[in-house]
This record gives C-alpha cells, structure tokens and sequence, in this order.
C-alpha cells in the first residue's frame, strides 16, 4: 500500500481526491488533512496567511499518523503568491516538520508541464487578475512559457467550490490559445477530476488542473507511476521524470 498525504484548505473541491483515488491503482491510498483557510479571499496577503508554515505544520501530525510516505500542500495560491524562492521554502519547512518528502501544487504544476514535454501554456485561473499573474511569472520562474492568461476575479475558494462542468469547460475553452500546447486551470478549489478527459478532446491538447497535478506529485515523490488514462495525458506517460 502506497499512502500520500495531503494538506487541504478548507472545503471546496475535497471531493475531487476519492474520485481519484478510484482511477488509481487499488493499492493507492490519498489521505486529506483539512488546514485552516482563514480569511477566503483570492487575495495577496489572506493568501500568504493561509500558507503560513504554522497553518501547514499544525496538520502533519495527523497525516503521519495515515503512514504517508509523501505530502503535498494541495494549494496552487497559497505557495506561488510565496515566490519561486519562497515556494521552495514553503516546501523545505514542511517536509523537515513532516519528515517525508514534500511538496505543492504550484511545483506540481511546472513538474508537470516538464512530464508532458511542452514549453507553451495558457492559464484559465478562477482567481482575479493580480493574482492570476502571479502564478504566471511562477511558471516562467520554471522555465514555462505562457503565452496567455484568463482570470476569472472569483475571490472566494467557496464560489469556486460551487462551479459545474459547465463553467470548468467554459473557462477552458476561453483561456485556450492557438500557441498553448497545454491548458492550465490552477484552483484546487475547483471540481475537475471527472471532466479531464472530455476536457483534453475538446481542445485537442492536454489539460493539467490542480487536483490532478497535486496527486500526481505525490506519486512521483512516492517514486509511483500509475497509468490512468481517465485522469488525462498526464497519467499516460512513461517513466516519470524525477525533477
């Protein structure tokens, strides 16, 4: 059994990971520890707040004792409203507290575009346009060209949370870009687990969305490789990369 730790916050999308745990191998377990949100804003300094190293480290104890072998901040703004520098110390404080392996969602993100083999993005964000960019010049921190941006101006994660697959294909649809070899839709608040697929015809290019992109870093991390191709172009590659 392979268990993977991740540190939610709040309650929006948590659906999402027993979802996908059923696409994943039977000896695959995800184990959510829910962390407080604080403030629910899509707004700079709620989110450095919300990422606090005493808000991540508060939630470690209890997915040590799950017996993860790996844990994942599954939070795309709080980590690259950090920095590119600061993301990576985000990280380093908590797998020092966690005494696992460790990571978030925005590397995840740029972990994953390197696995698809793509260097062009567009981003479809939910949050409001200062912050969309910031997740922006993260993924150029990484070496990933983003060719356009769409925020959405959502300030709340709960408003995200009550999306259906109809907005989730809208703001696709109108992030794409005829440059972008991949669509990028960064909200872990955001249900897209049983939309991937549908998402990835409809574009005709892959589709990597926070969720997803978060449970497959923990499997990297974990040295995992699982092919599900109900969870996208991302889970039919091989091997791989250890970044």
């Amino acid at each position: 059994m392979t268990a993977l730790g991740f540190l939610y916050p709040g309650h929006s999308a948590e659906d999402d990971y027993p979802r996908i745990e059923q696409l994943l191998a039977s000896d695959i377990r995800l184990d959510l520890v829910h962390t407080d949100i604080g403030e629910d804003a899509h707004r700079v300094d709620a989110l450095l707040r919300m990422g606090s190293a005493e808000r991540l480290t508060a939630g470690v104890e209890a997915l040590r004792l799950t017996g993860a072998e790996a844990v994942v901040w599954a939070c795309t703004s709080g980590s690259f409203v950090y920095g590119w520098e600061g993301a990576h110390e985000q990280v380093r404080t908590l797998a020092v507290a966690a005494g696992m392996p460790a990571s978030s969602t925005s590397f995840a993100f740029a972990h994953a575009v390197r696995e698809l083999g793509v260097r062009r993005v567009a981003i479809g964000a939910t949050y409001p346009d200062d912050v969309a960019g910031l997740f922006s010049d993260f993924l150029r921190a990484a070496d990933v060209e983003v060719v356009s941006v769409r925020g959405s101006g959502i300030i709340t994660a709960a408003e995200v949370g009550t999306w259906g697959e109809k907005e989730v294909f809208a703001l696709a649809k109108e992030a794409d870009h005829p440059d972008a070899e991949a669509v990028l839709l960064p909200d872990t608040a955001l249900h897209t687990a049983s939309h991937i697929p549908a998402l990835e015809q409809h574009l005709s290019k892959p589709v990597l969305t926070a969720n997803q992109v978060t449970v497959w870093e923990a499997l990297r991390l974990a040295g995992r490789r699982v092919n599900a191709p109900e969870l996208g172009a991302l889970f039919t590659r091989e091997p791989i990369v250890q970044a």
